[in-house]
């Protein structure tokens, strides 16, 4: 089943419209942020994942009126960002973890070590 995603449709100072792939929402000090990614450049990462960073990346704040039930996406405190990018950095780097699913052991229990693998993702070291 394809998962749904989020687009949001931002104007810049000129008028024009762009639109930005939300890839994914987190909570910072009581607030929710979202980390979009602008995919009008001819990388497919908002399709699969990819190392190029045709569009870049931002992190918006968002505000919810829930009045007139509308959300508005506005850049977060500059006092915030430099812990904002190392949260979302971390989060990304989690969501890319394979979940050692691919392990080579047949009993996830044994515990005997042998039949581990590296899978590279770093997962291990945070245990």
């Amino acid at each position: 089943m394809e998962e749904l995603r989020d687009y949001v449709t931002f104007t810049d100072e000129d008028g024009n419209e762009f639109e930005l792939d939300v890839i994914r929402y987190f909570d910072y000090k009581d607030n929710e942020y979202a980390i979009l990614a602008d995919c009008s450049g001819e990388c497919d990462c908002c399709d699969e994942e990819c190392d190029e960073e045709e569009g870049g990346l931002y992190i918006m704040r968002i505000i919810v009126n829930e009045e007139e039930n509308t959300e508005e996406f506005v850049p977060p405190e500059d006092e915030d960002m430099d812990e904002l990018i190392a949260l979302a950095e971390q989060l990304l780097s989690e969501d890319d973890c394979c979940d050692c699913e691919d392990c080579d052991c047949e009993d996830d229990d044994c515990g005997c070590g042998e039949h581990e693998h590296d899978c590279h993702c770093g997962c291990h070291d945070k245990e």
